[in-house]
């Protein structure tokens, strides 16, 4: 388990969100990227967490709609990576995976391009 400060987290979540190349995915719209610890006890354990509406189910979107949410949860990374650079790299690849779903990629297309 990695020790880190949240301002730590914070700083290398925000590095890495603009390390992804722009033409990986493209612009993000009306979506907001929080970081949060999932609660013990919740199941199963996340990484990360995409609640929204893909791009590819959108009807008429727009004027008064709340933003999509891309949870990053700070506790089970840090759990799961012996090393601040493992930490960087699952949050690298949980970022990815989010957005993913953010663009209507499901679980399997995520899985298959090695994000998951």
């Amino acid at each position: 388990m990695v020790e880190i400060s949240d301002d730590e987290f914070r700083r290398i979540v925000t590095e890495e969100y603009d390390a992804i190349p722009d033409n990986m995915f493209g612009n993000l719209d009306n979506v907001v990227i929080f970081i949060e610890d999932q609660a013990p006890g919740e199941l199963p354990r996340l990484y990360g967490l995409y609640c929204g509406h893909p791009l590819t189910k959108r009807g008429v979107y727009g004027f008064g709609e709340l933003p999509d949410r891309i949870t990053i949860f700070q506790n089970n990374i840090a759990q799961h990576s012996a090393t601040i650079e493992e930490l960087r790299a699952r949050v690298r690849v949980t970022l990815v995976h989010e957005i993913g779903h953010y663009f209507g990629m499901d679980d399997a297309k995520l899985h298959e391009l090695g994000w998951a």
